[in-house]
């Protein structure tokens, strides 16, 4: 079991002595159960059938999340506590600090310093310009999102803010992602029913990237945005081309993509009864192309056909290996399209949503209910992936999954 490290315990145990002394700190505890369905179809399927116990099976999970945050005079924290237990794997402890910042003002002007969320951009699927904080973006369950090493500057009047912030300054040049030293900025600007805004970013490898953003509130019940980015260079994962038949090492490289575009448009709905629509479209450049996922088919093609010909455990090896290709990035395809239907009543949110690739056919489907009492909060769900047998959201590990949890916030 991991213990909690020693920073850690210090920060939630300053958290502690702050709500015994009536300080701002607030927090949740929230129990939950996620029964995960496995797919019989995709790589990792057929690497177990060939080798059972070749790639690890989705598992049922039952867990207990404890989350603090907490702020005296300059300082603010967040820690995240968690007890889980994985089918078939011992329990364990982990924890982590997602917030840890000093933070003052003068005048108009803020600063931080520390571990900070700053997150960026419009939409709610997916976020070309949220290129800080790169949060994840769908979860199923909403909990905090752990903040990044930064410096940052902010002014701010009435309609217009600028924020400037150095990422990762104490990483180097070999970090990836969101984990590269970069320095950002925003400008932010207000105009009647439009907010503006215009982004910039220069990663120590990925280079220069800028891009813009808008939403605008046309009438009391549409709000329409949209969001566009250009990278000079961006992070991802790139299959190894000279891979043929059965390889003695995974076929995936660290690479990266030049000129990179990525673009989203929506709208969101919501009439008087409380019911709302949300849509929205996005092609992200620095996803896998439908030529990219044609080849990772026809691999797979190829090394079923190898079955009974070659080696069990290199076959099936080669066959987990495929599934590295769903591990890389934001988005599986390029285009997409999102739908979501919602209805908030009397503190019961009921969700319908669904993703979709056309080029493929592949879709997400994700059903909700949530319930919101003065403290108590209760959740329940179910997300399943599906599409043609040859579409990727098809052939991942996992088929579906349901989930209940219940929190109680302090």
């Amino acid at each position: 079991m991991m213990k909690v490290k020693p920073l850690l315990a210090a920060v939630a145990a300053g958290l502690l002595a702050l709500a015994a002394q009536a300080q701002d700190v607030s927090g949740q505890l929230r129990a939950r159960v996620e029964d995960k369905s496995v797919n019989a179809r995709g790589p990792v399927a057929a690497a177990n059938a060939l080798q059972p116990g070749t790639a690890a099976a989705p598992a049922d999970v039952l867990a207990l999340d404890a989350e603090l945050r907490g702020q005296w005079r300059w300082l603010n924290a967040a820690v995240a506590l968690r007890q889980e237990k994985a089918e078939g794997l011992p329990g364990r402890s982990t924890g982590v600090v997602n917030e840890l910042y000093a933070s003052g003002a003068l005048g108009l002007w803020q600063f931080s310093a520390g571990r900070k969320l700053v997150s960026w951009d419009v939409g709610y699927a997916f976020r070309p310009n949220d290129v800080v904080a790169q949060e994840e973006r769908r979860t199923l369950l909403s909990s905090q999102v752990r903040g990044r090493p930064l410096v940052s500057v902010e002014y701010f009047d009435a309609d217009t803010a600028w924020s400037l912030v150095w990422v990762n300054p104490n990483h180097r040049d070999h970090e990836r992602n969101g984990d590269e030293q970069a320095l950002a900025g925003r400008v932010y600007k207000r105009i009647g029913g439009l907010d503006a805004h215009g982004f910039a970013r220069w990663g120590e490898h990925t280079g220069a990237s800028v891009g813009a953003a808008l939403a605008w509130v046309a009438t009391e019940s549409l709000e329409l945005h949209g969001s566009l980015r250009h990278a000079q260079r961006a992070d991802a994962l790139l299959a190894d081309s000279s891979a043929s038949g059965l390889a003695r090492s995974a076929p995936w490289v660290s690479g990266m993509r030049s000129n990179v575009t990525q673009a989203l448009v929506g709208l969101s709905w919501t009439g008087e009864s409380r019911i709302s629509v949300l849509a929205e479209a996005w092609f992200d450049g620095n996803a896998a192309s439908s030529q990219d996922w044609g080849t990772w088919n026809a691999r797979g093609a190829q090394l079923l056909g190898l079955a009974g010909r070659a080696p069990a455990q290199a076959l099936a090896g080669n066959l987990a290996w495929q599934a590295q290709g769903f591990g890389g990035g934001s988005s599986l395809q390029q285009r997409n399209l999102f739908l979501r239907l919602s209805w908030d009543h009397e503190g019961w949110t009921p969700a319908l949503d669904c993703l979709y690739h056309p080029a493929d056919g592949g879709q997400v489907w994700t059903a909700s209910l949530g319930w919101q009492g003065d403290r108590l909060r209760i959740d329940a769900g179910l997300r399943r992936y599906g599409g043609p047998s040859a579409s990727v959201l098809a052939q991942l590990p996992q088929r579906g999954q349901a989930y209940v949890a219940a929190g109680w916030s302090f």
